[in-house]
């Protein structure tokens, strides 16, 4: 019996591809911290649970930034992690966030466009101007979906993905998303985590050519599960 069993949140599986609902504060490819990452308890789940007397394949298609949650994707086999990697370099899917932030934006629902470069030493990335030769172009569409006595929760689709893309556009439109102090959040969440979630993935499945659609629960914490009743009800 696996000890990283337990901890995976299996969302889809089957032959080519499993999704995992990541919980804030994992690591989806191992790091400088040493700590275990995602990626490798994805591994030693498929070696178990098909008694794989060797080390299993796992592809990695895309990450999450550690203090996110929610939908990773990673690939079974070889030829599946060619074509998701081509499925998202051609944005052929569809991804949908969920962002708590602390003010809405002065519009309801808009297309934000930002030249972004990225800082390498302090791993955060900046709104630059588009003449800058460094910059890279970053697109989102994001509309308000429901509001709590001060917070409020965005609904995020990526058109590009740009390092910490969501978080410097909707901070550069003064809304911050919660917990996101790299970013100019109030206070830091208890757990460490940003509330920002990746929340549906849609494509086409690279080989059985049928559509995937793929929702992640959001965290177990009050304020998550007051947005997700008020969107449901």
């Amino acid at each position: 019996m696996s000890s990283f069993k337990p901890s995976l949140s299996i969302l889809y599986e089957d032959n080519h591809l499993i999704a995992i609902n990541k919980q804030a504060g994992e690591i989806v490819q191992g790091d400088k911290t040493g700590d275990t990452p995602l990626s490798e308890k994805v591994k030693e789940y498929i070696r178990l649970k098909y008694n794989k007397l060797g080390e299993a394949f796992i592809g990695v298609i895309h990450r999450l930034d550690r203090p996110v949650s929610g939908i990773v994707i990673f690939a079974k086999t070889s030829k599946a992690l060619t074509r998701m990697n081509e499925l998202f370099k051609t944005k052929q899917l569809s991804k949908k966030y969920w962002a708590i932030v602390e003010n809405l934006p002065e519009k309801r629902e808009d297309a934000l466009v930002h030249y972004l470069v990225k800082n390498e030493k302090q791993n955060k990335s900046y709104v630059t101007t588009e003449s800058n030769k460094n910059a890279k172009k970053a697109e989102l569409h994001y509309k308000h979906l429901s509001s709590s006595d001060n917070y409020h929760l965005l609904e995020v689709e990526l058109k590009t993905g740009r390092h910490h893309q969501i978080r410097v556009q909707l901070s550069a439109v003064g809304s911050v998303i919660k917990g996101d102090l790299k970013y100019g959040a109030k206070r830091s969440n208890s757990d460490a985590s940003i509330s920002l979630h990746s929340r549906k993935l849609e494509f086409i499945h690279p080989v059985k050519k049928e559509k995937i659609s793929i929702i992640a629960q959001v965290p177990d914490d009050s304020l998550w599960k007051y947005f997700e009743k008020q969107i449901n009800s």
